[in-house]
């Protein structure tokens, strides 16, 4: 009976949000309610586990993902995303302009949502593509595989942030695997694969690019650019190196702790970028702050949906159903990771959302990661990358590429959809491969 309780939750879920296009938060909601009760917990204690499970969620996350917001509109907003491109393409060149790209989609798209580092780079991407005649997905594949791999794989980003905080990971070592999982899957879903492409060149709309001159307007230098982006990766990562090979309690190890908190991370990070990237460019403080509160207004629906998923995952926990679940999934005899990874790939083949996909595949093996000995931040990255597989057309990222491109549905599976479940497959392999040492 329970089990037929979870596949029918579950699938409720599914309807909902795919049949009924109902917004994921209320759909969440209502799907904890439901098993909640179908479990027998009485009503008031259903209502609890919702709260309590929304509460504990974003005690953390409303500030880690709400300085992410302000981090990236200021990298955004000031140039400094353009510089980046533009000091990687002229460092390597017209033949390893798919390599610069890959580079600059990684290193962009660690501190800004998919969507907007998509829409701000694009662009660039065409005009590149338009000046060096090269094809444009060759060149924008490797950019839009970094770019999805950090999304994916990657806190600060919502999905794996929230996944740490589910599994009580580190971050800092989560990261660090991820940035080592990431190179391979990266390089082979990028350039390698883009070589395969070049035989689709399309011509997007004029209104997507730029054909004008634009090397002589004022950017961030290169320097400072390249800082402010990777600020909350050099903080987090020295304070996840430092635990791993550091000993001891000395005042170094003591600082790079305090200092790699995601949180103060990530503050810190937007202190520094609001002085280099805004009030030292001539920018004022009003309308710099204007724009960084609606950076954080419009991820407020991230919020929510990542909210729905600890609700869903604190009734799962106190209706019992999680630990039936764990049960009967370790008879299958199959690693936690590839359990997580199966089930994050068939939500997100389901409903599209690779955030909504990893939260729940997270939720539902969170007591079976308990009772193992399986690496909480590799189950994260082995979660993210079942999430990114296949995208379709219930997926926003889908139509993103394809009306950008001016791509037909099938020329949309047969190169984005296909760079997607390339990287999906080298983050479970990279995984696997890494739960052998750790």
């Amino acid at each position: 009976m329970t089990l037929l309780i979870v596949l029918s939750g579950i699938g409720i879920l599914l309807v909902l949000i795919t049949a009924f296009k109902l917004d994921a938060f209320l759909a969440f909601v209502m799907v904890s309610l439901y098993l909640g009760l179908a479990r027998g917990l009485p009503f008031e204690d259903t209502i609890s586990a919702i709260q309590t499970g929304i509460g504990d969620t974003l005690s953390s996350l409303v500030m880690i993902l709400g300085f992410g917001a302000m981090l990236g509109k200021l990298v955004a907003d000031s140039g400094a995303a353009q510089r980046i491109t533009r000091s990687l393409v002229r460092f390597f060149g017209k033949d390893k302009i798919p390599w610069a790209l890959m580079l600059t989609g990684f290193v962009v798209g660690i501190p800004m949502f998919f969507s907007v580092g998509f829409v701000i780079l694009i662009p660039l991407v065409f005009t590149i593509g338009f000046t060096t005649g090269l094809p444009l997905l060759y060149i924008g594949i490797p950019l839009m595989a970094a770019m999805s791999v950090a999304h994916g794989y990657l806190p600060p980003h919502p999905g794996p942030a929230a996944v740490v905080e589910i599994f009580n990971a580190d971050m800092g070592t989560t990261l660090i695997y991820g940035i080592l999982i990431a190179i391979p899957a990266i390089i082979i879903g990028g350039p390698i694969l883009s070589s395969r492409m070049k035989h689709y060149n399309p011509r997007p709309l004029e209104d997507f690019y730029v054909t004008r001159d634009v090397s002589g307007e004022n950017l961030p230098s290169a320097g400072i650019s390249f800082c402010c982006a990777l600020l909350p990766v050099i903080l987090i990562g020295l304070s996840g190196i430092a635990s791993l090979f550091l000993s001891g309690s000395g005042a170094v190890v003591h600082i790079l702790k305090i200092a790699g908190d995601p949180v103060l991370a990530m503050l810190l990070s937007v202190l520094v970028g609001i002085y280099f990237l805004g009030l030292r460019r001539g920018r004022q403080m009003k309308p710099l702050m204007e724009d960084l509160a609606h950076a954080v207004s419009s991820i407020t629906m991230v919020f929510l949906i990542i909210a729905g998923a600890g609700a869903f995952k604190e009734v799962m926990v106190q209706s019992g159903v999680s630990s039936y679940v764990a049960d009967m999934l370790k008879g299958t005899g199959l690693s936690p990771l590839l359990l997580g990874w199966i089930i994050a790939a068939a939500i997100r083949i389901s409903i599209g959302s690779a955030t909504v996909a990893a939260l729940t595949a997270a939720s539902i093996m969170l007591p079976m990661v308990r009772a193992s000995t399986v690496s909480p931040e590799l189950m994260v990255i082995a979660i993210g990358a079942g999430s990114l597989i296949l995208s379709h057309v219930n997926d926003g990222g889908f139509w993103l590429v394809k009306e950008y491109f001016n791509l037909s549905i099938r020329e949309t599976l047969l190169t984005w959809t296909v760079m997607e479940t390339v990287v999906a497959v080298i983050g479970l392999i990279g995984a696997l491969v890494l739960g052998v040492f750790v």
